[in-house]
């Protein structure tokens, strides 16, 4: 599957950009819907840290503009918490 996966950094961008999307959308609902986790936002991180794993993969099977990508795309969802976090009371 990933053989069809093209090495340039704007399929790794679209790859580290929605992977973590999907993944923060899910725990965003938990932590609206579970009282105990409404301030756990370290799960966030881990969302994003599921590009450190797809980083390392990609780099492994030699698409170096992949991981660039998805290297780019984890520093947007990194901004984007911290400015979430800012903005919280």
């Amino acid at each position: 599957m990933t053989n069809r996966i093209q090495n340039s950094v704007w399929a790794g961008f679209g790859i580290g950009l929605l992977v973590p999307g999907v993944l923060i959308s899910i725990v965003w609902f938990v932590m609206h819907r579970v009282a105990m986790l409404a301030k756990a936002d370290l799960l966030l991180i881990g969302c994003i840290a599921v590009n450190a794993l797809l980083l390392k993969y990609f780099f492994k099977i030699n698409k170096e503009n992949t991981g660039r990508g998805i290297l780019s795309a984890t520093f947007v969802w990194g901004f984007l918490f911290f400015f979430y976090k800012i903005s919280q009371p």
